[in-house]
């Protein structure tokens, strides 16, 4: 007896299909199928061989594969009974509820209690499925893994594409080859981490950014995850995302998957890049005023650190309103005794040492001068030098000879009583004055992994949200990690990086666009001496960078030059004249023939126009600059192109290059076979060209 199903979202295909009422499987994934494809007849024409040396019949990779089938890979669940003895399920087909674009599996193994649930929903205006499985139990079990719906790989792909990075150099792809045995990421930090983005793309043979087909999954969990790719010993391929193992410490009757959002693409990586970014945009952020304009941000850190100084700050207030900015937020150092980083977490109380009259006066002075105010937290945390640390010891994660990290420890979110106490004093500091921004950090690792942390987390969250429905929250963790779909459910900005180099964040903006569109990527312009790198770059190229994403500064503006000032107005009033169709476009990566050159085009959503970033991080290695093509244009449509900084050329740049003169008109088939030539540049600069359909 066979069972197929089906569902579609308009421009890709899932089919799974079961045999005697054992574990579906998922038989094609990939673009839409004929709505006359008999299904019956794709299960049989799925069905692989056996030979010499292999079992009579093959083991299906099904959603969750079982090792009591004899599978010669990584199984889908590990459990365990109440008594700790392994238990080997042998799941059968109970119950189906399918929709219009949804469809949830359930099977049940009688003889153990256990009961497995696969879901799977489409969405046909983002071209993303969100996947996720649950294990439901008559009686406590131990679960030390439980993968999500596990998916095929693509056997036309010769390696894929995870993520790796470390601070201030995050999102960087690593290219892996496709071989026999198991590719396995694993972060067990407790947060998502810079160094394990739960991402993953598999291309096909001869795939780039603009052509070719591509899959991609994503696994939304904040609080570490596994991932494992598998070549069987037959050839076959499987992808499996979860938690990260054994990190259900109790017994229970109930346990569920983070979502795994998948999607796959015939226009390469950026068909997929893009319906990441829309998905995210459009379907899981929940922006308090989403009508209103992202503001250009200004944050306080890298000026004044922990020295705190009201008439200061009123100061670098007054100068960086007249660059453009919108909010100011104030950084660390506001509560408690914080004069460094050994002390005061966890005391969010402000300090009257450095606010005699609390915070009010600076906050009415930053409203006057038309920017809302936004305030930064780390909750999570504690110091053993701290009121709270003294009050409550027993609060804290883990065992008193950990090591410690940044001076400090982890408060143990799962505990009601902690998050009672957060609640009420974060609560005290949002309803004493208006406050409209929350930069929510993370500094530091877990002592050990546990589900119970994040779970916790959100949950303060969760209730923080509902009593303050206007306040916005950045997702923030030594920069870049703590950002992934589960934690933007809740946030509305995440901190890509602490790395305010233009040429660092050039490239991991670029890389974190296969996930992340501009209204969540927070990038600002740093010091004229980078204080992570400290490399000296131009303002020119510190500001462009910073436009390609939700703009913001984070220096000290009265640093700044004539020059280097107006150079930093004229772009965030360019920015904040543009923001709001790039906040919906579509940011596409470019495929450059120059290596040098990170190039990146974003398109609004009707195609009318778009913006083209080329920045210059190396000296190239031939002479003159080689053509940039474009993509998604109409090929049959004229367009405007526009050198907008053609005032940024240089002496060397002695030819004639047409886009230095003025405005070109270009067809589309044009721009995009042969592409734009650009003038001669240095390393360490950037080229922007703005094009309207005509």
């Amino acid at each position: 007896m066979k069972r197929c199903w089906r569902i579609d979202d308009g421009r890709q295909s899932l089919v799974l299909g079961s045999h005697q009422d054992r574990l579906a499987e998922v038989i094609y994934w990939g673009p839409c199928l004929p709505h006359s494809e008999d299904l019956n007849a794709l299960f049989d024409a799925h069905i692989m061989d056996v030979t010499g040396g292999m079992l009579d019949k093959n083991p299906e990779v099904s959603l969750c594969p079982e090792a009591k089938r004899s599978f010669p890979g990584q199984p889908g669940l590990i459990v365990r009974a109440g008594d700790g003895s392994r238990l080997l399920p042998d799941f059968r087909f109970s119950e189906v509820q399918q929709s219009a674009f949804g469809l949830t599996l359930l099977y049940r193994d009688d003889a153990l209690g256990l009961t497995y649930e696969a879901a799977f929903q489409a969405n046909p205006a983002t071209h993303v499925f969100a996947l996720s499985a649950t294990l439901l139990a008559d009686a406590p079990v131990f679960v030390d893994w439980l993968a999500a719906p596990v998916l095929p790989a693509p056997q036309l792909s010769d390696s894929m594409i995870d993520f790796s990075g470390r601070w201030c150099g995050e999102f960087k792809p690593n290219h892996v080859p496709w071989t026999a045995g198991a590719h396995v990421r694993e972060s067990r930090i407790g947060r998502t981490g810079h160094e394990h983005f739960p991402g993953l793309y598999v291309p096909c043979r001869g795939a780039t950014n603009t052509q070719g087909s591509a899959y991609a999954i994503h696994y939304g969990w904040s609080g570490g995850h596994r991932m494992i790719a598998e070549e069987l010993p037959d050839g076959r391929r499987q992808i499996q995302f979860g938690h990260a193992s054994d990190i259900e410490l109790e017994a229970a009757r109930r346990f569920e998957t983070a979502t795994l959002y998948i999607t796959s693409s015939v226009d390469g990586l950026n068909g997929c890049a893009v319906a990441y970014q829309r998905h995210l945009r459009d379907e899981i952020l929940t922006m308090p005023h989403p009508e209103r304009p992202r503001p250009v941000h200004y944050n306080c850190w890298e000026a004044i650190y922990f020295d705190h100084d009201v008439e200061e700050l009123k100061a670098i207030a007054n100068r960086a309103a007249e660059l453009g900015a919108e909010r100011f937020v104030l950084d660390d150092g506001w509560f408690g005794k914080r004069d460094d980083d050994t002390s005061s977490l966890g005391d969010w109380v402000v300090d009257d040492r450095k606010y005699p009259q609390g915070l009010t006066p600076l906050i009415e002075h930053i409203h006057g001068l038309g920017m809302t105010f936004g305030i930064w937290f780390e909750p999570e945390m504690v110091n053993e030098e701290s009121e709270i640390y003294r009050a409550h010891p027993e609060w804290v994660l883990g065992t008193d000879d950990q090591i410690r990290g940044r001076q400090q420890l982890v408060f143990d979110m799962a505990n009601e009583a902690v998050r009672d106490y957060l609640f009420d004093h974060i609560s005290a500091v949002l309803a004493a004055d208006d406050i409209d921004y929350i930069k929510w950090d993370h500094n530091r690792v877990l002592p050990f992994p546990d589900s119970k942390q994040t779970h916790g987390t959100y949950a303060l969250i969760d209730r923080l949200r509902g009593a303050y429905p206007d306040v916005e929250i950045e997702s923030c963790a030594s920069g870049g990690g703590r950002i992934d779909f589960g934690i933007l459910k809740r946030t509305q900005r995440v901190w890509l990086s602490d790395s305010n180099d233009a040429i660092e964040r050039l490239r991991i903006q670029h890389d974190a666009a296969l996930f992340l569109p501009l209204a969540v990527t927070g990038s600002h312009v740093g010091p004229r001496i980078c204080h992570t790198s400290g490399r000296v770059l131009d303002i020119r190229l510190r500001a462009w960078v910073a436009a390609q994403r939700h703009m913001g500064f984070e220096m000290d503006p009265r640093e700044l030059s004539e020059d280097e000032a107006t150079v930093l107005a004229n772009v965030t009033s360019w920015w904040k004249a543009n923001r709001s169709w790039m906040q919906l476009a579509d940011i596409l990566r470019l495929e450059s023939a120059d290596p040098a050159v990170i190039a990146e085009q974003q398109l609004a959503r009707d195609g009318s126009r778009f913006v083209v970033f080329a920045g210059k991080a190396a000296t190239s290695s031939q002479i003159a600059p080689r053509p940039l093509r474009l993509t998604n244009l109409d090929a049959d449509a004229r367009y405007r192109v526009e050198l907008i900084n053609k005032e940024d050329s240089v002496g060397l740049s002695r030819g004639y290059v047409a886009l230095k003169s003025g405005a070109l008109e270009l067809s589309g088939a044009y721009l995009m076979q042969f592409g734009l030539t650009l003038p001669w540049s240095f390393p360490d600069t950037i080229w922007v060209v703005e094009g309207q359909k005509l």
